[in-house]
C-alpha cells in the first residue's frame, strides 16, 4: 500500500501565516501538523511509501522537513510544478500526477495533510481489508452548518449517496479527506478526469465512483480537526497547550 498526502494548496484563508509557509508545516506545540499526520501513518504497517505532493512554491520547505523525518516509512516529496491557485491541478489532479510520475500500481491511502485526528488508521485499513472494497471515512457532525462545507454521505450498508458541500444535507454524516482505493480503482481516476469531471476537492470523485464500484464507509467516533482557517488553527494551538486537543 502507498500513501499520498495532498499538500499542494496555497491556504489563502490562513494568510499571512501561510504566505511563505505551507499549512502542513505550521506547528501545534512542538510538532508540525504534518508530523502529527505522519505519526498516524507510521502505525500502519501496510504502508510502504509516503508521497507528499505539493507545489513549486513550497517544495523545498517540504524537502527540508523530510530531512528531519525519523519514521519507518520512505517519504518522497513530489513537485506538481504549479505556482498559484490559478494553475493548480486540484486534489484529484494531484493524485493522478503522483500515480503517473511514480508509476504507482498498488492500493493507495489518500489523505489531506492538514487534518489532525484521534482515530486509528489501522482500524480504517482493517475494515478496508474485511470489505475488500474502496473505502471512505465518515463521522457525525454536531454543528450542522459545517455540513455545508464538506462531503455528506448516506449509508445503507455501503455508500448510497455522496454530495460535496450540499445546500441541503441529506444526513449528519460528514466525510473528511481519508480514502482507501484498491489497485483496480486507479485507472478509474484517469477515466474520471478524462471525462472532464471536477479535479478539485477529493470528495468529488466519490459520487462518480459509487456508480461503478461498491464503496463502504468507516464510521469513527473521535475528534478530527480541519486546520482550514486562522480561527481553527489558533483554537487547535490553545487546545494543544491546555492538553485538550482531542477532547470533545
Amino acid at each position: 500500500m502507498q500513501c499520498v498526502l495532498l499538500a499542494a494548496g496555497y491556504a489563502t484563508r490562513l494568510y499571512p501565516l501561510t504566505e511563505n509557509m505551507p499549512k502542513a508545516l505550521l506547528k501545534l506545540g512542538d510538532k508540525t501538523i504534518l508530523e502529527m499526520v505522519t505519526d498516524k501513518i507510521d502505525e500502519v504497517s501496510d504502508v510502504e511509501n509516503i508521497y507528499i505532493v505539493t507545489n513549486e512554491k513550497f517544495y523545498k520547505q517540504f524537502e527540508k522537513w523530510c530531512e528531519s523525518y525519523k519514521g519507518p516509512k520512505k517519504v518522497k516529496v513530489i513537485d506538481d510544478h504549479t505556482t498559484s491557485n490559478d494553475n493548480r491541478l486540484g486534489a484529484i489532479g494531484d493524485l493522478k500526477y503522483v500515480i503517473d510520475t511514480e508509476n504507482i500500481n498498488d492500493e493507495i491511502l489518500v489523505m489531506a495533510s492538514d487534518n489532525i485526528f484521534d482515530f486509528s488508521l489501522c482500524d480504517f485499513v482493517d475494515m478496508y481489508r474485511s470489505k475488500n472494497a474502496d473505502m471512505i471515512c465518515a463521522h457525525t457532525i454536531e454543528n450542522k452548518e459545517d455540513l455545508h462545507s464538506m462531503g455528506v454521505v448516506e449509508l445503507d450498508g455501503k455508500v448510497t449517496s455522496f454530495e460535496e458541500k450540499p445546500k441541503q444535507p441529506k444526513s449528519d454524516l460528514g466525510v473528511p479527506p481519508f480514502y482507501l482505493y484498491k489497485r483496480d480503482t486507479l485507472p478509474l481516476i484517469d477515466k474520471y478526469l478524462k471525462e472532464g469531471n471536477n479535479p478539485d476537492a477529493p470528495g468529488h470523485f466519490i459520487p462518480w465512483l459509487i456508480g461503478k464500484n461498491d464503496v463502504y464507509a468507516y464510521v469513527f467516533d473521535a475528534v478530527r480537526i480541519d486546520i482550514g482557517t486562522q480561527e481553527s488553527y489558533y483554537d487547535a494551538c490553545e487546545r494543544q497547550k491546555n492538553g485538550t486537543l482531542f477532547n470533545n
